[in-house]
């Protein structure tokens, strides 16, 4: 019967003290483990978990006494060493490795031997450089993320092996990686998820990738790929995530993306440079939680189909915290999804609560027409971005009925009218941002937007708190004010030409007849001396 040993409370132990014992278990990050440098413990472990522990600066050498480990687990334990070669040799047989989180540094393909065949291995978040290592064919989970592989994926891709290569979950994001992304993914064909973000890939979609039948997760944001839409994943029908945001791609967002992903539940194409109408049949994808389309030049009008989107109505939502695939039966190696949100002004990572996440981002788009009040049906809407657009008309009144939101922006369009007072029922809203367009009126009060930032009202002409402007000095109708200004202006304009023309009429009744008759000279003529002579006589008396 094995002997688990547990430490919640020390903050040192000794492993000479750990004898005839199968597993150790331990993590924390109080854990220190002082050991000679020429230290063997006698025990025989077949399990191993010391993550947080501080084992470092050196990798452990006593590591090579353990014959018979079948995981391993060291991650965040302050290594900044090289993996020695004899490590290879003494875990052959292991299972599970995870070195994740250290200073591990070293070209990884030139210590190695033979090719790696430990079935899930974890090196992510080191210093690792070089070109990628070799695997065996029954390496089902390998994360060699944040670190700095450079050069081509052919060599690592397109080896030639007599059979398919078992490989489930393939995380090589956020590396140093180059070139075209290679067409060899057929000798892959058990790929449930595929992780090739933050490198510096080019060009398009290899045709092969299409043949990844099993795909449940594909994520290639921020490298430099170029072309249309992929229409080689029309046949990743199971995808669940698929993030191609922070790339070239261009053309316009076809139909069938609605049609073939139907269990999608994160669509990223953020900063890319597609255009044309956005797709009713994206409301067919029920599940879809996080849509993503921001910084694009898509045109045209926001569906009035939105509120299709069941997995955003709060009644249909699911409470699993997790998006997740299950990679493998292996415990503990689900593959559980994350992706990057663009919410209330900086891009933050989801991952272990993405499941309770719901996101629409239309920002920095051209979309025209008015805030359709359908998509204020959906009341389990976390954040809702159509910012810089050119959107026109009112605020939906029935916005109020998204109980859920925590963040609203639609700065920088072209809306009109009064704030509706039914925001007030948003009792979650955290952030919110009406500036530059053309609102007027006073803000509601009695509620949490007299806490927001004077700056998420400004470029209107609103008034009452947070603004300095009162409103009761201020016009509060500025477009029935405009029609007043512009019916006083034609009624002030209508009296000088009324009065210049009596003038020009009179003048010339009277001046007329004296050119045309000239008996009318002469009577004229006369009454002015009479006059003349009598205004005289009065002054001498």
């Amino acid at each position: 019967m094995s002997i688990i040993k547990k430490l919640e409370e020390i903050e040192e132990y000794d492993l000479a003290n750990l004898t005839n014992s199968e597993e150790f278990y331990a993590s924390g990050n109080n854990f220190t483990l002082k050991v000679g440098p020429n230290w063997h413990p006698t025990c025989q472990l077949s399990n191993l978990e010391m993550s947080s522990w501080q084992l470092g600066p050196n990798f452990p050498s006593w590591i090579q006494s353990q014959k018979d480990l079948e995981t391993l687990v060291m991650s965040n334990t302050g290594i900044s060493d090289s993996i020695p070669t004899w490590f290879w040799e003494t875990l052959s047989d292991a299972s599970y490795v995870n070195l994740s989180h250290n200073d591990i540094h070293g070209e990884l393909a030139i210590i190695l031997k033979n090719p790696i065949s430990i079935q899930f291995i974890d090196l992510s978040s080191n210093h690792l450089h070089g070109k990628l290592p070799h695997l065996s064919l029954y390496v089902n989970w390998l994360d060699l993320s944040n670190n700095s592989f450079s050069g081509s994926m052919t060599d690592f891709l397109c080896k030639k092996q007599d059979e398919s290569m078992t490989l489930r979950y393939l995380n090589l994001g956020a590396n140093n990686l180059s070139g075209e992304i290679p067409d060899c993914w057929i000798m892959w064909p058990y790929l449930v998820e595929v992780n090739l973000q933050s490198n510096h890939f080019v060009g398009n979609l290899p045709p092969s990738m299409g043949s990844l039948a099993e795909l449940d997760s594909l994520n290639i944001r921020n490298n430099s790929l170029s072309g249309i839409f992929p229409p080689i994943l029309k046949r990743t029908s199971k995808l669940i995530s698929l993030d191609l945001g922070e790339n070239k791609l261009t053309g316009i967002i076809p139909a069938w993306v609605g049609e073939r992903f139907l269990k999608l539940k994160i669509l990223r194409l953020r900063s890319n440079r597609l255009l044309g109408h956005i797709p009713n049949e994206i409301c067919d994808m029920i599940f879809l939680q996080d849509l993503d389309l921001a910084e694009n030049n898509l045109s045209g009008n926001i569906p009035k189909c939105f509120n299709h989107l069941n997995a955003m109505l709060l009644k249909n939502r699911p409470m699993n915290s997790l998006i997740y695939t299950i990679t493998t039966s292996w415990v503990g190696t689900q593959g559980i999804v994350s992706t990057l949100l663009w919410v209330k002004g900086r891009g933050i990572e989801y991952r272990n609560i993405l499941g309770l996440v719901t996101n629409v981002d239309l920002s920095d788009n051209n979309l025209s027409g008015g805030i359709p009040r359908e998509i204020t049906n959906l009341d389990g809407l976390i954040y809702l971005n159509l910012s810089k657009n050119q959107l026109i008309g009112q605020i939906p009144p029935s916005i109020g009925n998204m109980r859920s939101l925590e963040s609203i922006d639609f700065s920088r369009n072209q809306l009109s009218g009064e704030i509706p007072s039914t925001i007030s029922n948003l009792s979650f809203l955290s952030k919110l941002d009406l500036s530059y367009n053309h609102l007027w009126g006073g803000i509601p009060t009695g509620t949490q937007l007299q806490s927001f930032e004077a700056s998420s009202f400004v470029g209107n002409n609103l008034c009452g708190p947070p603004l300095l402007v009162n409103c009761s000095s201020s016009r509060k109708i500025p477009n029935d004010d405009h029609k007043g200004k512009k019916s006083d202006s034609h009624k002030v304009n209508g009296f000088f030409v009324s009065m210049t023309f009596g003038f020009i009429v009179g003048f010339w009744a009277v001046v007329a007849p004296l050119f045309i008759y000239r008996s009318w000279r002469y009577a004229y003529f006369r009454f002015l001396d009479d006059m003349w002579n009598k205004v005289q006589c009065f002054w001498r008396l």
